[in-house]
């Protein structure tokens, strides 16, 4: 699995950070591995470190009182979040699930809240970061009430490559069907029409337990009113 060094290479605002708040994000960083269907962070408790996911893929979500799993978003490789509930100070408003085996990262908010004192960059990408998160959660409603199965997936996909959300993602998501289903809010067995629909249209290609993206912005569009 990769390490806490590779997360932070690949974090658009380590480069805009000087040698001693790079010491201090290294000296107070945890690591933890949690294993699949493990919890990083449960809903209601106080908010006191900023998560990175080094591996795996963590869901943000919620259970309603069925206890069905209702997935708000997912944070692949290269992702931190939790940036909002450590500004605004409040309970955790969401859990935060390991959907397979996992390797995160937890800044203590003290590092967090004296890198905006200290790092200009730091600032800059943290307020970049929350708009882009802003926009992801409009999309993803637009997406729910506007679009067919096919368009929603599309979306769920290209939400991945946003450069600032999830600076290491490439062409290729290792995701599999149930976890695109999760993501998407579809069964699996539409998630499998769907994908078809997509690699007919030249959008993807599907692998096993994968989608190559053919045409990123043909997603985006796919679908829209």
């Amino acid at each position: 699995m990769r390490e806490l060094d590779d997360l932070l290479a690949v974090s658009p605002w380590w480069g805009a950070l000087d040698g001693e708040q790079r010491a201090r994000v290294r000296a107070t960083t945890r690591v933890a591995d949690i294993g699949a269907g493990g919890l990083v962070v449960d809903r209601g408790e106080p908010v006191t470190a900023w998560i990175g996911v080094i591996d795996g893929l963590v869901n943000l979500c919620n259970t309603d009182g069925r206890g069905k799993i209702v997935a708000l978003a997912g944070i692949i490789a290269g992702g931190w979040f939790g940036e909002g509930s450590l500004l605004k100070d409040e309970p955790r408003r969401f859990q935060a699930l390991a959907t397979r085996d996992s390797r995160v990262a937890h800044m203590p908010r003290e590092t967090f809240l004296w890198l905006l004192d200290n790092s200009i960059g730091f600032n800059r990408f943290v307020i970049l970061q929350l708009n882009e998160r802003l926009g992801f959660f409009i999309a993803a409603l637009e997406s729910q009430r506007l679009l067919s199965p096919e368009g929603r997936l599309a979306r769920c996909i290209a939400q991945f490559f946003n450069a600032q959300l999830y600076p290491a993602v490439d062409k290729r998501l290792d995701f599999t069907q149930q976890e695109l289903g999760l993501l998407s809010g579809l069964s699996r067995q539409r998630v499998n029409q769907a994908l078809k629909v997509l690699e007919d249209a030249g959008l993807i290609e599907v692998r096993y337990g994968a989608v190559s993206v053919v045409s990123i912005d043909g997603l985006r569009r796919y679908g829209a009113p």
